[in-house]
């Protein structure tokens, strides 16, 4: 096998032992069938805006959003359809570009926060492509005030995106923590 081939498929290059973080795209696709599957399973047994009680703050409620996150631009004619469509597959390129250059072992916190904001992301791309809008039925609430429904792959992104903050904040620590000792120097 070529190194080159090696490299697509998530191994490093020569002459290195770790991966590269496409390794971590099995996370990606677990986030893909949970989310693809749990929203099967909504469509199939709820009636739509009809709540079903888990919790008391908590309901399913299915529901389509034809628009972005909190239903931003789900009153547009369609284009948002293709805008949004658009932006899922110029992420998704550059995550899994972006994962080849990562070391799956050293920066697995990274790799694993991008993993799934990707299966987030392709989650929803599945059904805005497939259906027009977006399957959701996640409710939370606080007695009669109602955060926006959502879904696993809304939570996948969201989950990626907290990942995303504390690797950021750990890695701006790791830079002041050598600074900080050549000071005392």
């Amino acid at each position: 096998m070529s190194t080159q081939h090696e490299a697509s498929l998530g191994a490093a290059p020569a002459g290195h032992r770790s991966f590269t973080g496409r390794v971590w795209l099995w996370l990606s696709l677990g986030v893909i069938a949970l989310d693809q599957a749990s929203k099967a399973w909504v469509v199939h047994h709820l009636s739509y805006h009809v709540a079903t009680r888990l919790l008391p703050v908590l309901d399913l409620t299915l529901a389509y959003n034809s628009g972005a996150a909190f239903s931003f631009l789900a009153d547009q004619s369609g284009w948002q359809r293709w805008l949004l469509t658009a932006l899922a597959l110029v992420v998704a390129v550059l995550i899994v570009t972006y994962l080849g250059r990562l070391e799956a072992r050293r920066q697995g916190l990274l790799c694993a926060a991008l993993a799934l904001i990707l299966g987030g992301a392709l989650g929803n791309l599945i059904d805005r492509v497939r259906l027009g809008y977006v399957v959701d039925f996640i409710s939370a609430h606080w007695h009669e005030h109602y955060f926006p429904a959502f879904n696993v792959a809304d939570s996948s992104i969201t989950i990626g995106a907290a990942l995303l903050l504390i690797d950021l904040w750990r890695e701006g620590r790791r830079a002041v923590a050598p600074s900080a000792g050549k000071e005392e120097e």
